[in-house]
């Protein structure tokens, strides 16, 4: 609140409605200069967004359609809402994957279509309103709690899922099951082997390797990052060509059928309040909203350091909360920030929001005019894009580096991976983030202790196992407490302390010659008041032992 300090009624109002609407801070000087560069970015996203949209609502058990109407309006509300200059909005492969794979234990995507569409109009209505709620009472520590490590390794777990998912459609299997652990998955593509079709298999290999050698490409030389850009969108065109040619020849390649046409139909009505499955919706919607803002938020920081200005964390939330809630009744499922179109909006020049709603026209334009043109679009091709999109989410450097840096933290990304390819989605993500509390409930409990010696030549005291030339004081113990002092270490505190002065005993021939402990607490920032009955029963132990503390 510093900015309202001091300012005329007039001007508090006009910087309410800019920290409201962040819109309102760059518009008004937008220039024609801008706009070319958003509206070359903006396109360019736009190509990238809708195979991917389409792709990500088949990942989702949705129609492909949905995937379009969730890159056109949530883009436009974050437009106004949202305070990234590079973020780039619409459906992503994690979301997607959670929504589908948590909303099918309750609802088959397959004989229950509408109720399962309901339900993930339902669910993306709770991440809105969680994510909101979140920013509007700055909660946003809750979503720290998805540490580096866990979302390391249940990014890869999420990746080697998808793809293992897409052999449905990458080998044009029929009948494949809905469960999503790497044991059924396989077993539903090798019990099935009857139903592969070469055709289908010739045509997916093709694209897949030429989608791979694009992003390798635009990898190594990034200045031409418009040729993973427009991969997708050109494998779109020229396998929906091939079939369009061919239609009726070869009919075991699927394609995607009939797409209505027209902007999003309002879904109001549809949204499903009744206690039979209210709990699946709600428990989908949170998380589905964590891990839409986590992603969010940490592409949002990283693009936004990389250009110096800054990203307001509970502005984001509430803006991503309210686009959501926003696309739950426009028949939109759950959107958030993904680092590959984003990643493509910063490459591509994008200066301000502007390019979200270019692309947002430009989505508009196919829904109105163009989805004709995809009736012939194969699932094989949409399988292939979600397969290079989900591919750089396997993170082998990051997890090598955890590895070097903390064990503890690899066996948390351990956790979560064979959690997520083995037990599900958000039984993998539950049992890292408990490991993660665990730890923190040990390093609370069980806090550090040192041995101080002295750096000769020095007044410095340091730890004695870090420092090899630091050396004892004849005669005393000094022991270091770095941790606060509360109800739930003193008992660990004392034994540890206890144990400490017993060692230094056997230690010493001449028990005459200890005499001292001197507790070092500089880093202890909080006492309380089972804390300070610590120190009167170390007292107490110590005297009898004729030990001065």
């Amino acid at each position: 609140m510093r900015q309202f300090k001091g300012q005329p009624f007039g001007t508090k109002i006009v910087l309410a409605a800019q920290y409201v609407f962040p819109i309102l801070q760059w518009l008004p000087q937008y220039s024609l200069k801008l706009f070319k560069s958003d509206i070359i970015s903006g396109i360019t996203i736009a190509s990238l967004s809708i195979p991917q949209g389409i792709s990500y609502a088949k990942l989702a058990g949705l129609p492909p359609s949905f995937g379009l109407y969730s890159s056109f309006v949530p883009p436009l509300v974050y437009a106004v809402l949202g305070s990234s200059k590079d973020l780039a909005i619409g459906p992503a492969a994690i979301t997607s994957l959670v929504l589908r794979s948590m909303l099918t234990q309750g609802v088959s995507a397959t004989s229950q279509p509408q109720l399962f569409l309901q339900l993930a109009f339902t669910s993306t209505l709770f991440a809105g309103v969680f994510q909101a709620a979140l920013g509007i009472l700055r909660l946003g520590f809750i979503i720290d709690f998805l540490s580096k490590a866990i979302l390391v390794g249940f990014m890869a777990g999420v990746a080697v899922i998808v793809s293992l998912q897409q052999l449905k459609s990458l080998l044009g299997i029929t009948h494949f099951t809905k469960k999503m652990t790497i044991v059924d998955v396989l077993s539903s593509v090798f019990s099935n082997i009857h139903e592969w079709s070469w055709q289908t298999i010739v045509m997916g290999a093709g694209f897949l390797i030429l989608l791979l050698l694009a992003r390798q490409f635009s990898l190594k030389k990034p200045k031409y990052f418009w040729v993973s850009a427009g991969a997708p969108l050109l494998s779109v065109i020229t396998s929906t060509a091939i079939l369009f040619a061919i239609r009726g020849k070869h009919p075991a390649i699927l394609v995607i059928g009939k797409l209505p046409e027209g902007v999003n139909p309002p879904s109001v009505k549809m949204l499903y309040f009744e206690a039979t499955h209210l709990g699946l919706a709600i428990k989908t919607g949170i998380i589905v909203g964590i891990l839409s803002l986590t992603e969010s938020i940490a592409v949002g920081r990283t693009f936004a350091a990389i250009r110096k200005y800054k990203v307001d964390g509970n502005k984001e939330m509430i803006a991503i909360g309210l686009m959501n809630v926003i696309g739950s009744t426009t028949s939109c499922f759950a959107s958030t920030g993904s680092f590959s179109r984003t990643a493509v909006n910063h490459n591509a020049g994008a200066k301000t929001a502007m390019s979200n709603i270019v692309m947002s026209v430009a989505v508009l334009v196919t829904l109105l005019f163009l989805m004709p043109l995809l009736h012939y679009t194969p699932h094989v091709v949409l399988g292939a894009i979600i397969v290079t999109a989900v591919i750089g989410f396997v993170d082998i450097p990051a997890a090598y580096r955890i590895w070097k840096i903390d064990k503890f933290d690899f066996v948390v990304m351990l956790t979560a991976f064979f959690g997520v390819i083995f037990i599900s989605v958000e039984y993998g993500l539950a049992l890292a983030v408990g490991l993660s509390i665990l730890r923190i409930l040990l390093q609370i409990t069980r806090p550090k202790t040192v041995m101080l010696g002295n750096i000769p030549g020095t007044r410095l005291y340091r730890d004695l196992h870090h420092y090899n030339q630091a050396t004892r004081i004849p005669g005393f113990l000094i022991l270091s407490i770095e941790a606060p002092i509360n109800f739930a270490n003193i008992t660990y505190l004392q034994q540890r302390t206890l144990r400490w002065i017993e060692e230094e005993e056997e230690s010493m021939k001449d028990n005459s010659v200890f005499r001292f402990v001197i507790l070092e607490m500089s880093a202890v920032s909080n006492i309380d008041t089972s804390g300070v009955s610590l120190f009167q029963e170390l007292k107490s132990a110590l005297e009898t032992k004729h030990i001065k503390a």
